[in-house]
């Protein structure tokens, strides 16, 4: 069930278009992914989700209800239920965590349940940390915050704009866990604006690649990184790094056959030689394939991408 549906959405600032022509859908209950460099639109594009920003032509439909064609009170309502979490944290440093995170509730004058705050404090692994202040936390955890704040009206959907960009690499990792045990628990559809790749293939089902104001290409996450197309390949800059000369082939080792010399037996096989430019272990979504990338003589092609076709494994020319 596609639970965001965006068709030709145009976006501009005076003459200069920020937004063009964009075309997604995004389902429900996933994690969704919007990749791109700096001023690739990405995070004007997550505020048109929550309506943040407008747009002059194009449709946006978030739960079967088109965002363009609300009032102003109807979208004060449709934000209730939307949570949203940014690079900075926004705390109310004269309050504690507790009074943070109830903030919303005061703000739309909704009863307090004491207990489902804590709940939500246990879920984002500061139930300890309750009547502490933001001046006594550490940066990860002042972003545990914001999570249960975005968290506490019950939303539908969670809007993160580079939450963990400002976050050390360790404390980045623990805060993605967080946002993918709030999926799976919660059910929450989310869509985080990210530069970073490693964030993508972490946690995120699917995604779309952005640049200058457009949608490349969007998708499964295994597709779009096992099988992108030249432009993809150009955005994630693979291209730069392997030798212009001879045959670049890609191979992805699932774990299943990750035992077999399949290289080594098919040098043999095929009486050939190659040359090893490039390899790494990389993670969708939990599952670990091994890749690696060789360099062969064009006169060995045909041999090697039928012994290939035949072993189980998966590849692709670059």
């Amino acid at each position: 069930m596609n639970f965001i549906e965006v068709s030709e959405l145009n976006k501009s600032y005076g003459d200069l278009q920020i937004l063009k022509n964009i075309n997604l859908t995004i389902k429900k209950g996933i994690i969704f992914g919007l990749v791109g460099h700096s001023g690739a639109g990405k995070s004007t594009l997550l505020r048109t989700f929550n309506g943040l920003e407008n747009f002059q032509s194009g449709h946006l439909k978030i739960n079967n209800v088109e965002i363009d064609k609300l009032n102003s009170r109807e979208l004060r309502e449709f934000r209730k239920k939307v949570g949203m979490i940014f690079q900075h944290f926004s705390l109310m440093h004269r309050k504690n965590v507790y009074e943070n995170v109830i903030l919303p509730l005061q703000c739309w004058r909704q009863k307090i349940d004491k207990k489902k705050i804590y709940n939500l404090l246990e879920l984002v692994g500061l139930e300890e940390k309750a009547q502490f202040y933001p001046n006594e936390l550490s940066g990860g955890q002042k972003q545990r915050v914001a999570i249960a704040r975005a968290l506490v009206m019950n939303p539908h959907l969670l809007l993160s704009d580079e939450a963990t960009s400002a976050l050390d690499p360790s404390i980045t990792g623990s805060i993605l866990d967080l946002l993918k045990q709030v999926n799976d628990e919660l059910g929450v559809t989310i869509v985080l604006v990210t530069h970073e790749m490693e964030v993508v293939k972490k946690i995120c089902k699917e995604a779309a690649f952005m640049e200058a104001g457009e949608v490349l290409k969007s998708g499964n996450i295994e597709e779009l990184f096992l099988e992108p197309d030249k432009k993809m390949r150009e955005f994630l800059g693979e291209n730069e790094i392997l030798p212009k000369e001879g045959i670049n082939i890609r191979i992805y080792f699932p774990k299943e056959v990750a035992q077999n010399p399949i290289i080594t037996k098919m040098a043999r096989n095929l009486e050939m030689n190659f040359n090893i430019v490039w390899g790494s272990l990389e993670s969708f979504g939990g599952i670990v394939l091994g890749v690696l990338v060789i360099n062969i003589a064009k006169e060995f092609q045909e041999g090697v991408c039928s012994y290939l076709s035949k072993s189980g494994v998966r590849w692709e020319i670059v």
